[in-house]
């Protein structure tokens, strides 16, 4: 025990680290992170069959150097004052994405919020989706 008490004294640092990581993964896990997220193939086939919506959290910067076939860019500062925008596909699986999927999780809390039920967010986000050999495309 002393030994404990002496490696936490001398790391601080990298206990509080540890700590902080392990309360934000038992909060994804409460919170259901992982129920709404979906990958690449998936979303392709959500697109397909469902003609799910695609929106893209990323700043529009980054959006026009190349995205997803028909995404509606909504850049994550001032999403929530955005949503409205969203409220005609209410009633369709939206899938949302960022640049790696690190910040999209928000966006589908946010929308998750005001009613919308069918929300996804895509793993990886847009670097898995051109991991998977998957087209973008530079036009609006």
């Amino acid at each position: 025990m002393q030994q404990l008490i002496e490696f936490i004294g001398n790391h601080w640092l990298l206990v509080s680290a540890l700590v902080v990581i392990s309360i934000l993964l038992v909060q994804n896990l409460v919170s259901g992170g992982g129920k709404f997220v979906i990958d690449p193939p998936a979303m392709v086939e959500l697109i397909n069959r469902q003609e799910a919506v695609v929106v893209d959290v990323r700043p529009m910067a980054d959006f026009v150097q190349g995205h997803i076939l028909n995404a509606i860019n909504l850049p994550l500062n001032g999403f929530s004052k955005q949503i409205e925008q969203l409220r005609k596909y209410q009633e369709r699986p939206i899938v949302i994405h960022c640049r790696s999927g690190a910040q999209s999780g928000q966006a589908c809390r946010d929308l998750r919020k005001q009613g919308f039920q069918q929300v996804y967010d895509l793993r990886g986000g847009i670097l898995a989706w051109q991991s998977a050999n998957l087209p973008l495309t530079k036009k609006k």
